[in-house]
C-alpha cells in the first residue's frame, strides 16, 4: 500500500465535510418547504374549524335567548297564577267574613224569634182531642161561605163491609157509638173549631136525605151559639142508610159557597137521577130497581152523574176521605173533583184528629 500524501490526505477530509455540510443544508431546505406546505392545509382546517365553532356559538346562542323567552313567559304565567290565587284568597276571605256575618245574624234572628210571645189562636169551639200537633198539613179551612157536608150513611159507622152489616142490625145507640162514627164527628168539629170567625157557615149531613144541621141558610160562624148548635144536631144523628151525595150538593148549589169540605168514606149508592133513561146505567141493577147491591163500576158512574147533574157550585172543593173496605176507585174520583177546583184530597192517619 503507498501511503497517501499529507495534501491527499487533507483534501479528501475537506472534501468528506463539504459533502456532509451540503447534505445538511439540503435537508434543512427540504424541512422547510415541507412545513410550509403544510401550514395552507393547517390554516384552512383552523378556519373551518373556526366556522363550525361560530356557527354552534350562534346555535348555543339563539337556544340561550330561546330558553330565557320560555323562562320568561313561565315567569309572567306563574306571575298571573299567584295574582288569581291571591284574588281567590281576597274573595274567599270577603266570603268566609260574609258567612260569619250572616251566621251572626241568624243567631240574632233566632235570639228575638224566642223573645216573641205568640198569641194562640183560640178556636170557635173546645176540642179537647184535637191538639195543634195534629193539623193536617195543607189543608186550611177558609173562605167567606164555608159549606160542609157530611155523610151520615150506614157505611160510616166501621171499616170493614162485614162489621158495618153487623152494626146496621144493631140498636140505634150501637150505630152513634161506633168507631168510624165518632171519628167522623171528630172531623167536622175540627173543621167548624177553625172556621174563620168572620166567616158564614153550614153543614149539611146527606144519606137518604140531606139535613141542615143548627139553624137553616147562612150563619156567621162567630154568632152567639151557632157551632155549638150545629154540633148538638150532629150528636143527634144516626149513621144509616144509602150514600146520596147529590142530596147534599143540591142543598147547597143554590147557595153559592166559596170552599166545600166533603166528609165521607167513598163513592155513593144512591142518586136522584131517572138512570132507566140512561144508557150508560142499564147494567146498574141498584139504581134502576132490580138489585140490592150496586157495583164498583156502577158507583163510578154513578158519582160523575152526580156531579154532573147536581150543577156543582163554583167553589173551591176539599174532600176528607175516610177509609172503606171495597172502593178502591174513590180516590181517583174525588182527586179528579178537588183538583179541578183547586182543593186537596186528604186520606188522613187512622190516628187523626
Amino acid at each position: 500500500m503507498t501511503p497517501r500524501r499529507k495534501s491527499e490526505g487533507f483534501n479528501l477530509a475537506f472534501l468528506d465535510i463539504m459533502s456532509c455540510g451540503l447534505g445538511a443544508v439540503v435537508l434543512v431546505f427540504m424541512l422547510v418547504k415541507y412545513n410550509v406546505n403544510d401550514s395552507s392545509v393547517e390554516i384552512e382546517n383552523l378556519k373551518n374549524d373556526i366556522a363550525a365553532l361560530e356557527t354552534s356559538k350562534q346555535e348555543a346562542m339563539q337556544s340561550l335567548n330561546d330558553a330565557q323567552q320560555s323562562v320568561a313567559a313561565e315567569m309572567a304565567k306563574k306571575q298571573d297564577r299567584q295574582t288569581q290565587l291571591q284574588n281567590i284568597k281576597a274573595i274567599l276571605a270577603r266570603q268566609q267574613a260574609n258567612v260569619e256575618q250572616t251566621a251572626t245574624q241568624v243567631e240574632e234572628l233566632k235570639s228575638s224569634i224566642k223573645g216573641i210571645k205568640v198569641e194562640k189562636k183560640a178556636d170557635l169551639v173546645e176540642a179537647p182531642v184535637v191538639y195543634e200537633e195534629n193539623y193536617l198539613l195543607g189543608l186550611k179551612v177558609e173562605g167567606s161561605r164555608i159549606a160542609i157536608l157530611m155523610d151520615a150513611s150506614a157505611s160510616m159507622t166501621d171499616e170493614k163491609l162485614i162489621d158495618i152489616i153487623k152494626t146496621k142490625s144493631g140498636s140505634t145507640a150501637d150505630k152513634k157509638q161506633a168507631a168510624k162514627w165518632l171519628r167522623t164527628k171528630s172531623v167536622v168539629q175540627w173543621l167548624l173549631a177553625r172556621v174563620p170567625a168572620n166567616s158564614e157557615v153550614m153543614v149539611v149531613a146527606f144519606n137518604e136525605q140531606a139535613t141542615t144541621l143548627g139553624q137553616p141558610g147562612w150563619q156567621q160562624a162567630s154568632g152567639n151559639n151557632v157551632i155549638p148548635a150545629i154540633i148538638n144536631d150532629m150528636n143527634q144523628l144516626v149513621p144509616e142508610g144509602a150514600t146520596n151525595l147529590q142530596l147534599g150538593l143540591q142543598a147547597i148549589n143554590d147557595k153559592s159557597p166559596t170552599n166545600v169540605y166533603i166528609v165521607t168514606d167513598g163513592l155513593p149508592t144512591k142518586g136522584e137521577s131517572r138512570y132507566k133513561s140512561l144508557n150508560p146505567f142499564a147494567g146498574c141493577g141498584s139504581l134502576t130497581g132490580t138489585s140490592q147491591t150496586i157495583s164498583g163500576e156502577c158507583r163510578v158512574k154513578l158519582f160523575r152523574q152526580t156531579v154532573k147533574d147536581s150543577n156543582v157550585p163554583n167553589a173551591v172543593i176539599n174532600t176528607v176521605l175516610l177509609p172503606i173496605e171495597g172502593d178502591p176507585d174513590a180516590v181517583n174520583e174525588y182527586w179528579y173533583l178537588t183538583s179541578a177546583t183547586g182543593g186537596l184530597l186528604i186520606s188522613p192517619a187512622g190516628n187523626w184528629p
